[in-house]
């Protein structure tokens, strides 16, 4: 058995918004309105229980001009969701009333207490939005009912990850990398669709900014790494100190350009220009993606590998939604023997996922920094280390025929013993980090239909979230499972 994990607390804390509509008949209202109360009480208190943030309107809906003032003074507290209660019978009109107030998305929630028709209301106010074509989703069930308020929770966490998706700025470093197309996106769609502009920077600019950047700040930085890795394998031609501060001067050198530029998430080409006459940027991405550095704490950055621009919006909407940081591989090798995918890239995993501590000591306790292989003249050093073992949410936005599909699934990574280990890696690159994932999808499906070469992974069952934000974006959904 390997040791609990710790659990990284951060994302995006979702605002939920309440309105109770009840029934329009003043003598059914009065009569009502205690009941609608206290069931709104009760869920409010639940929400709040979850660790949301929630603004309930100042009034229960039993009028039309309550309708949309209600629902606008909550709009107006920029909330990521609204929940629509009903408790009782209401009056559909005053929810498409106060839907034409409400911009976000919206959940009808409905109380299962059989003494009054609380899901009626919700049946009949969402048949009249479905007939103007206003998306929703409908939940139902107690107040506390734990699994409903996990249920707005993911939705609510998803609303938030996706509107803040919207004025993000994607710091795009270099083009296309060896012609790999799936890595470039339509800057003009990427704006229309999501709200993302896309900053281009050339690679220039981080050699340069490198050159220059504090060499007592590397300095200090690997030694960092000499002390805390499980090693540092120096061999006087790929790997030296020199070419390690290079790597970590490169690093500081984006993080400035990211801090100048207002950079929300980013992707950096290497290949091959970096990887072949400057450093692999191996090092700057792994601590780029990870929570810490040797200064301590700090927001991850999420940052793909060869400038992957679906790459990174999938990563950037996995941590807006976990909090935690997100794994970049290409996925190496399918093991048919064992049933078991190689999520292996050239050495850019985060160092957290060696162990997923909030303690970098404990996760670099397991990393490796060797001299990167042949294909990278230019050297540097290799972030290895084997992912730690649980429940992993896999991913990836990729297009078909230029529009967006989610490509979801659910999986394992394993850890095994030293000599399993040992004789895994060695039949692809040891020298580069490595997840090992059962996956809930079969290897014929996946492989026939997936849709890059990258795939993306987050600790936990996230799918309830990515469904919600594929709806909410407008995206297919293509799940795959073995049931």
């Amino acid at each position: 058995m390997h040791k609990p994990l710790h659990k990284r607390q951060g994302g995006i804390v979702a605002r939920i918004g309440v309105v109770s509509i009840s029934d329009g008949r003043d003598h059914v209202h009065a009569r009502n309105a205690e009941f609608i109360a206290g069931k709104q009480n009760g869920l409010v208190a639940s929400l709040r229980s979850a660790g949301h943030e929630v603004v309930v309107g100042s009034d229960l809906v039993a009028r039309n001009d309550l309708a949309g003032s209600v629902a606008r003074e909550v709009a107006s507290a920029d909330v990521d969701l609204t929940i629509f209660y009903y408790a009782v019978w209401s009056f559909p009109h005053f929810t498409m009333l106060a839907a034409d107030a409400t911009p976000g998305p919206l959940v009808l929630v409905a109380s299962t207490d059989p003494t009054e028709p609380g899901l009626v209301g919700m049946l009949a106010a969402g048949g009249a939005l479905d007939q103007i074509g206003r998306r929703h989703t409908r939940l139902w069930g107690s107040p506390d009912d734990a699994g409903m308020i996990a249920q707005v929770g993911a939705h609510a966490r998803a609303a938030a990850a996706v509107a803040s998706l919207r004025g993000s700025t994607f710091g795009r470093f270099g083009g296309r990398p060896m012609g790999m197309n799936t890595a470039v996106a339509n800057t003009d769609q990427w704006m229309r669709q999501f709200g993302i502009d896309v900053e281009e920077i050339d690679q220039y600019e981080l050699v340069l900014r490198a050159d220059k950047a504090d060499a007592g700040e590397a300095a200090k930085a690997r030694e960092w790494l000499e002390r805390h890795a499980a090693g540092v394998h120096y061999d006087g031609k790929k790997l030296t100190p020199e070419l390690l501060e290079r790597q970590i001067r490169s690093y500081l050198a984006v993080r400035e350009i990211i801090a100048e530029r207002r950079l929300d998430f980013s992707g950096i080409k290497g290949q091959p220009e970096l990887t072949e006459h400057f450093a692999t940027m191996d090092v700057t991405e792994a601590f780029l993606n990870d929570p810490y550095d040797w200064n301590g704490p700090k927001p991850v950055h999420v940052t793909a590998t060869e400038a992957d621009m679906d790459g990174a919006l999938t990563m950037q909407l996995f941590h807006k939604i976990s909090g935690d940081p997100v794994l970049f591989a290409d996925v190496r090798h399918y093991h048919s023997d064992r049933d078991i995918w190689d999520l292996c890239n050239s050495g850019q995993h985060a160092t957290w996922y060696a162990a997923r501590s909030d303690d970098p000591a404990e996760n670099l306790a397991r990393v490796n920094l060797y001299p990167e292989v042949f294909f990278f003249p230019a050297g540097g050093a290799s972030v290895q280390h084997i992912a730690a073992a649980g429940r992993m949410t896999l991913a990836r936005l990729s297009r078909d025929s230029g529009d967006y599909r989610m490509q979801l699934m659910l999986g394992d990574f394993e850890n095994y013993d030293e000599a399993t280990t040992a004789e895994l890696v060695n039949r692809s690159t040891p020298e580069w980090p490595h997840a090992f994932a059962r996956l809930d999808a079969p290897a014929e499906q996946f492989l026939a239909n997936f849709g890059a070469n990258h795939i993306h992974a987050v600790p936990g069952d996230r799918r309830p979230e990515m469904r919600a934000a594929a709806a909410l974006l407008g995206i297919r959904l293509d799940e795959w499972s073995r049931g």
